[in-house]
């Protein structure tokens, strides 16, 4: 009875929390920034984490960790409804192609630059590395699962994403009135832009919409292809941990099968086939909503601010360098397929 009541304690609190930040995302002022309601969770918690939850910790740890961990996996299964291939085929074999380049290429930099130059641990330049290359605070949480990664990781991963994807809204209206007065571009090649190089789905969706209906029509298209590539992503990263794991002593890392990412491809297949009614598509988005800001509620709430204190400024230094290469080698990759596959 007294794990019982510990685990509808954490359940609830992560509850509150999440429908607080649905709230207060779906505000004018704030839906316009592009801040989506995971990362206004994550914020939330965070404070109330640091000020009021060590106190309430005793009477809800176990509902809290079970939010992060379980409801997280449901909600990365359920996040495929939102998706269809029949979507991801309007952008075609251009829009594809630059996906996987500008995810492949992001992640093995962000890996690159944070481990050998900045001398950052692993857990964190991978969760950053996530973020940034395929869809933002979703990716950072999904990713957590296969790292079993500290909370205070994932919240500074998504921390970097919101701060470099928030800026990524502003600048990319001013790159593309800059780039139609040198070269003739199309809004729908522009949205392929966007949508293969800002950070989160939100801040694609503000971002298109400050140039044009077909550009972030495109644009949306496009950052779902890479939503897609979360799963495979997941895969291939269980594979390179035990690989790298495999000459350490006493190593006891064995390859995990990310099986919510395999029901999130399933999810995906479902909706593409059009057999759910679209009242049922309405209310599992509803749902997956939810849980996914009581996962980042909760990973907020066990985040402590010291070990940010510890980590320094690195993190932003990586989220810079990798912004700039979103910005600039995300241009080039697109110029050059979009040439190569005209």
């Amino acid at each position: 009875m007294h794990n019982l009541i510990k685990y509808f304690g954490g359940i609830l609190l992560s509850l509150l929390l999440s429908v607080i930040a649905i709230y207060v995302a779906k505000m004018p002022i704030i839906k316009n920034s592009g801040i989506s309601a995971i990362v206004l969770a994550i914020i939330i918690g965070l404070v109330i984490g640091n000020i009021i939850y060590p106190k309430l910790a005793p009477f809800c740890h176990l509902g809290v960790d079970w939010c992060k961990g379980r409801i997280l996996r449901l909600a990365i299964i359920l996040f495929g409804v939102k998706l269809t291939f029949q979507e991801i085929a309007l952008v075609g074999s251009q829009g594809i192609v630059i996906d996987i380049l500008m995810v492949t290429l992001t992640f093995l930099l962000t890996l690159f630059l944070g481990i050998k130059c900045l001398k950052m641990d692993k857990e964190s330049a991978i969760l950053i590395g996530s973020g940034c290359s395929i869809c933002g605070a979703a990716a950072v949480i999904a990713t957590q699962s296969t790292l079993n990664a500290k909370s205070e990781k994932v919240t500074m991963a998504v921390a970097v994403v919101v701060i470099f994807g928030t800026i990524a809204m502003f600048i990319y209206p001013l790159i593309y009135n800059y780039m139609i007065t040198l070269i003739p571009i199309k809004d729908t090649a522009f949205g392929i832009y966007i949508g293969s190089t800002i950070h989160e789905v939100a801040q694609v969706v503000a971002a298109g919409n400050a140039i044009s209906e077909p550009a972030v029509e495109t644009a949306v298209i496009t950052k779902m292809i890479r939503v897609l590539l979360l799963a495979p992503f997941l895969l291939c990263l269980s594979f390179y941990l035990v690989r790298q794991t495999k000459n350490e002593a006493n190593s006891k890392r064995k390859i995990v099968i990310p099986w919510f990412a395999i029901g999130f491809l399933l999810m995906a297949c479902i909706n593409s086939l059009g057999i759910l009614p679209a009242i049922v598509v309405h209310y599992i988005i509803f749902f997956d909503d939810i849980f996914l800001t009581m996962a980042m509620a909760a990973l907020g709430l066990t985040s402590h601010y010291s070990a940010f204190q510890k980590a320094g400024i690195k993190p932003l230094l990586l989220g810079v360098m990798i912004f700039a290469w979103l910005i600039i080698g995300g241009a080039a990759i697109n110029l050059l397929i979009a040439n190569l596959l005209a």
